[in-house]
């Protein structure tokens, strides 16, 4: 497994980033932690979570089997770099009751706590802003941080779903408070089949010095071989995938990249990973494996390299938008 920075920081992080999503709602505990073992057995040290994870009623659910895992002991938590989010509804059902959601002092100290708890550990290495609160100033924001941070219960921020102009506005207003760092990571939507991030969102995260931790790498299992799968039987289209394969003109586009690749050899999940670890600004993609083998693969993936032909063809199979302001100004 190969390291790297987090954006700025000294920060040493694997080039793959364990997503837990799945802990929980479609893999249950001793999997989970089966996972996570083989995970640090790859080298992958590198823990991404949420405290919303596990959904509905179950919310929190996966950091506590997070917890459950570093309880055990050896070593394991000392050997992660652990990060989760704050911003979401806690609550199971119906709306947040007032200051128990989004980015208010009020809520980052609850949320934090709360995480805490549930995860078994005294610190957080990476607290991520799941979105942007429009209603709380960033003055506001990196000041309930910065007593976190003397706490010693968090020790970088990062962002997710953020803007280019929130990336430059939040590290902006760090920079004039003084004493904070910012904004050190952005996890975006980012995949070969959604490229929008390249115009905005990963330059602002260049200047800034983010390290760029793209999710749902295969586009909802848009780019996992769904439609080789759908003609073998094994699994059928559903969410992302699904909606978009409704349209004849995105199914067509698969099926190139799925010849693309097998005239290449290469597994499709396996390529659109490489292809990310190609990228300028990418730190590391998401992989939220829901099985050993999944998480195999994703290991396979970080091992592969592309050839020009290869990363030619898939460009022109997935044409990025172009730099901006000339991919919107002309």
């Amino acid at each position: 497994m190969e390291y790297t920075q987090l954006g700025r920081t000294g920060l040493k992080v694997s080039r793959l980033v364990l997503g837990t999503m799945n802990f929980g709602p479609q893999t249950d505990e001793a999997d989970s932690h089966a996972i996570m073992d083989a995970a640090l057995d790859a080298g992958i040290n590198f823990f991404d979570t949420a405290n919303v994870y596990g959904w509905g009623e179950n919310k929190g659910r996966t950091e506590s089997i997070i917890g459950n895992w570093f309880a055990k002991g050896g070593d394991r938590r000392d050997k992660v770099v652990l990060a989760t989010k704050v911003y979401g509804n806690m609550s199971a059902d119906g709306p947040a009751w007032p200051n128990h959601d989004k980015l208010s002092a009020v809520n980052i100290r609850r949320a934090v706590d709360a995480s805490l708890k549930r995860l078994q550990t005294d610190h957080i290495d990476v607290y991520q802003f799941h979105h942007i609160d429009r209603a709380t100033p960033f003055e506001e924001i990196w000041q309930a941080i910065d007593v976190l941070v003397q706490q010693g219960k968090i020790l970088y921020v990062g962002s997710s779903n953020f803007p280019g102009y929130k990336i430059a506005q939040a590290n902006e207003i760090a920079a004039r408070r003084g004493g904070t760092i910012g904004l050190v990571s952005e996890q975006c939507l980012y995949n070969l089949a959604e490229r929008r991030a390249e115009m905005e969102v990963i330059p602002a995260a260049q200047d800034y010095g983010l390290g760029v931790i793209p999710w749902s790498p295969l586009h909802g299992g848009l780019l996992g071989g769904v439609l080789k799968k759908e003609v073998e039987g094994k699994r059928r289209a559903s969410g992302r995938a699904a909606d978009a394969l409704a349209d004849p003109a995105v199914r067509a586009q698969v099926q190139s990249y799925e010849d693309l690749l097998d005239k290449h050899g290469i597994e499709p999940g396996e390529a659109a990973l490489a292809w990310l670890l190609t990228r300028p600004g990418v730190t590391g993609p998401i992989v939220g494996p829901r099985t050993a083998e999944q998480l195999a693969s994703a290991v396979r993936a970080a091992e592969l390299e592309l050839s020009e032909e290869l990363l030619t063809g898939l460009d022109e199979i997935f044409p990025g938008p172009g730099p901006s302001p000339e991919a919107f100004a002309w």
